[in-house]
């Protein structure tokens, strides 16, 4: 009978059981069949991706089982989780799975990697829930929807992640709502922490933190530093009302329009000056942030280096002025050829860029070489 590997298993829906594999020949039949299966599968598919991950499960439990010698491993892969054992004997911290304090003097514990999940090592194999970061990894997207309840009833008046009775009375344990999933939790699985709720933010533009259980706490923790929210087409509105998000998409505009004279800017590369960090939200300093980097990366292109200021505009409708760049608030550039152009010479003036012009020109007078050519041919 074939083996079988988990590969079907949806991560993120249900928790995953541990391998069947359970020796080290079995380990060895599976990894085999496993890296078969890879070879087999579409290329860069989902399922590829999949199997390659099990893949590597699978040998990091074959390393586990060959170390005879430590009565505790290092490392252990469960549903994920990538734990690695800690060496901390003084920090008090708390058990993710139990609840209970984890006394680092008299008790082995681990943390994984990629979540930040802890608990005893004595709870390991009483974990339901898959890691965190697999999601963030598969799946880089947040709940819209502002605290989606689907009710109590719904869940069979259990906790939606390991499935112990709760009720709105506390009997037999308190059902706590998560105002991310809306679902509900025991005690054990939400702790009262809180969070900012992406979609309150977005609809609302409320960052008041709200109570979150720990999976979603971990989710969100891991997610606040990708750029997966494309605010102008979930809520245009929001623009119209929120001043700082209009001065804020200006200037990471005039920001991304520099970016290219220090591609080619051997002066710009080795200050380092693209890897500034654009990024402040949670302090509420991002404007006054990316207003300095505006203000650094103007001044490197149109005062302290000469490259740079090689490669600025001449207004071809009045040829009059200073050098202009397409980040000058008082320019406009053409969307076909990039040309830049005074803003009141470019909207006032009726006929076409002359850049435009000219490459249509050229491209007109090379048709009949291009066409004799061939002829030749």
């Amino acid at each position: 009978r074939t083996m079988d590997l988990g590969l079907a298993e949806d991560h993120f829906s249900r928790p995953v059981g541990s391998f069947v594999a359970s020796d080290i020949e079995q380990l060895k039949q599976a990894i085999g069949e496993c890296k078969k299966l890879i070879l087999e599968l579409p290329e860069h598919s989902e399922r590829q991706k999949d199997t390659v991950v099990k893949l590597i499960h699978l040998r990091l439990k074959l390393q586990e089982l060959k170390d005879p010698e430590e009565d505790e491993p290092n490392l252990r892969v469960i549903l994920e989780h990538r734990f690695s054992k800690e060496k901390s004997k003084s920090v008090k911290q708390t058990c993710d799975k139990c609840s209970a304090i984890i006394w680092g003097l008299i008790q082995t514990w681990y943390t994984c990697t990629g979540c930040y999940y802890r608990c005893h090592s004595k709870c390991m194999n009483l974990i339901t829930k898959p890691c965190v970061r697999s999601k963030v990894s598969h799946q880089s997207e947040y709940e819209l929807s502002i605290c989606p309840e689907i009710g109590l009833d719904r869940q069979d008046y259990r906790c939606a992640e390991c499935r112990t009775p709760i009720s709105l009375r506390g009997v037999p344990t308190e059902a706590r709502q998560c105002d991310y999933t809306g679902q509900y939790y025991c005690s054990t699985c939400h702790w009262n922490d809180t969070a900012i709720v992406p979609a309150r933010v977005i609809h609302n533009w409320e960052f008041e933190p709200r109570k979150v259980c720990r999976s979603s706490l971990r989710y969100l923790a891991l997610m606040m530093s990708r750029p997966v929210l494309k605010l102008k087409e979930i809520n245009p509105l929001l623009f119209n009302f929120v001043e700082e998000l209009v001065e804020i998409k200006k200037l990471r505009q005039d920001i991304l329009l520099m970016k290219p004279y220090f591609l080619t800017c051997k002066e710009a590369m080795e200050a380092r000056l693209l890897l500034q960090d654009l990024i402040d939200i949670s302090s509420g300093r991002l404007s006054c942030s990316l207003t300095e980097i505006h203000t650094i990366f103007a001044k490197h292109i149109k005062l302290d280096c000469e490259r740079c200021q090689a490669k600025g505009f001449v207004c071809e409708l009045c040829k009059e002025g200073d050098i202009l760049f397409p980040f000058d608030s008082h320019t406009s550039v053409c969307q076909d050829c990039s040309a830049v152009f005074h803003r009141d010479c470019y909207y006032d003036n009726s006929t076409t860029c002359p850049r435009c012009a000219r490459m249509t020109e050229r491209k007109q007078d090379d048709e009949p070489y291009e066409k004799g050519a061939e002829h030749q041919k």
